[in-house]
């Protein structure tokens, strides 16, 4: 069987993966808060942890991994939008209100997250129907010590646990104290105390408890989840590294008292932040924009994705308009190779090698390159189908040239056989003769080589405007064409 690496954040430390039980591996994500729409930054987790999804169940066995990834549908920002609804009139209850907001999310997300190729996790649980399950976690964390009733809150009892507590983000209490930017509430024992149950008002959702009409903290919410869904310790916990702490932490410091274990998770992963052109996705920096926006502008959701995955996921990542477009050549390509092809039944070794280092996935991509080269420096009909077949297969283990993937108006594109240096690719519904595509692009090459660089570059932008691209390459031109185009005004362009 593969040995699979993963880094540990808590160990900060490289390690072979031991799952708890290899015909039950476990593994829990945070999810999104559903107020609005998934930005580009929480599309980087979704996809991170569904190539580790797969790479488990290509390892173990689908039927052996249980995938877990929450929806937190308790929050005052959707409170808010639905209360801003109902003032401009909208039917029905505030709680009415909030569940529609929840809704019209969550179908949005999964909407959106299936647009980047991304496998749904086994279980999708939303917070408000675990409410029980946390309010008994709750209560044995007060029997046991752990937690205490303040004003109608349950705080958890930093102190209680002080020896363990900021392990996970390499933190001491007091360390945290003194630099603390928390809430300090008359009734915490300690500022660094968090809230396990809060009351609420009688103009805000809430559920009947032991100590309040109220609702629960953030934190507890995953950790009873986790538990209800996978146990009291399982194998991998991730989510993005903004998480580690509190929320980690707070996850940790929760699950572990109450469930009396050394560990909520045994390995615990986070991947990077992303940036947007090397600076920080910002709304006030005018560089802010959704899964959505990028896809109305009609780059697609796999182009998207691979971007993504071309920078290690425990590195930051940026987005950049260059990357996009050197992705969308890539899988142009690469689409070209692989239509018509069904997948191998076992992907190349050195992907699945690759992807065993710590999920190094970059390494991956340049292993799929290599393969790609190999394919293209034959013959259409000189390439053993197997070669391709294996191909598609190590592509899909990384979510990509997938059938089903959104593709927008190349989703289907055809490979013509290289000649002459001449590698055209040209999207499904071009039914027309290469012939003279083929040879304009000949033109442009004589042209590079006799470095009449004014005639090259209008004879390319000419014919980009009937959707034909060109592109010099080591191995001599490749063209692609977007559309259908009119054989008679391109031969005019000679």
């Amino acid at each position: 069987m593969t040995t699979l690496t993963l880094y540990n954040t808590r160990t900060r430390a490289k390690e072979a993966f031991q799952p708890i039980n290899p015909e039950n591996v476990r593994m829990y994500v945070c999810g999104p808060t559903v107020y609005d729409r998934a930005h580009l930054g929480n599309a980087r987790p979704v996809i991170v942890f569904d190539v580790l999804f797969r790479l488990l169940r290509h390892v173990y066995g689908p039927e052996h991994v249980t995938y877990v990834r929450n929806f937190t549908d308790v929050d005052d920002k959707i409170n808010a939008e639905a209360q801003r609804r109902k003032d401009a009139g909208a039917p029905g209850t505030l709680e009415e209100l909030i569940r529609e907001r929840s809704d019209e999310t969550i179908a949005w997300y999964l909407e959106d997250t299936k647009a980047l190729g991304t496998l749904e996790p086994d279980h999708m649980p939303r917070a408000t129907e675990y409410i029980a399950q946390m309010v008994a976690m709750i209560e044995t964390l007060i029997a046991q010590g752990h937690a205490y009733v303040a004003e109608g809150h349950v705080l958890f009892a930093v102190d209680s646990w002080k020896e363990d507590y900021g392990r996970l983000s390499g933190r001491s209490v007091d360390d945290m104290i003194a630099g603390a930017r928390v809430e300090v509430a008359p009734y915490k024992r300690n500022p660094m105390d968090f809230v396990l149950w809060k009351p609420s008002g009688e103009d805000l959702p809430g559920w009947d408890s032991p100590w309040s009409r109220g609702r629960p903290g953030w934190h507890i919410e995953c950790s009873a989840m986790a538990k209800e869904l996978l146990g009291d310790t399982f194998d991998i916990h991730g989510g993005g590294n903004d998480l580690m702490f509190p929320h980690h932490e707070n996850e940790i410091a929760q699950s572990c008292c109450a469930n009396e274990t050394e560990a909520m998770a045994n390995v615990w992963m986070h991947n990077e932040m992303l940036q947007v052109e090397g600076r920080k996705m910002s709304k006030s920096l005018g560089n802010f924009f959704t899964v959505r926006d990028l896809l109305d502008q009609g780059v697609p959701g796999e182009v998207i994705r691979f971007v993504m995955l071309s920078t290690h996921y425990r590195k930051p990542m940026d987005w950049t308009e260059k990357k996009r477009a050197e992705a969308e050549k890539t899988l142009r390509r690469w689409r070209g190779l692989a239509a018509d092809i069904e997948p191998a039944a076992s992907p190349a070794p050195a992907v699945i090698d690759a992807l065993s280092d710590d999920l190094n996935v970059p390494g991956a991509i340049a292993a799929l390159h290599g393969m790609a080269r190999e394919i293209e420096s034959r013959r259409r009909d000189e390439v053993p189908t197997g070669a391709v077949a294996t191909f598609v297969a190590s592509a899909q283990v990384l979510g990509l040239l997938e059938k089903s993937a959104v593709m927008g108006g190349w989703a289907q594109t055809k490979l013509e056989t290289p000649q002459d240096g001449i590698l055209i690719v040209a999207d499904i519904r071009v039914t027309q003769s290469l012939d003279g595509i083929r040879r304009l692009a000949k033109v442009w090459r004589e042209m590079r080589s006799n470095k009449d660089f004014l005639s090259a570059d209008d004879l390319k932008i000419r014919l980009a405007e009937h959707g034909v691209e060109l592109k010099a390459t080591t191995e001599g031109v490749e063209v692609f064409v977007a559309r259908p185009f009119d054989p008679a005004a391109l031969e005019a362009l000679r």
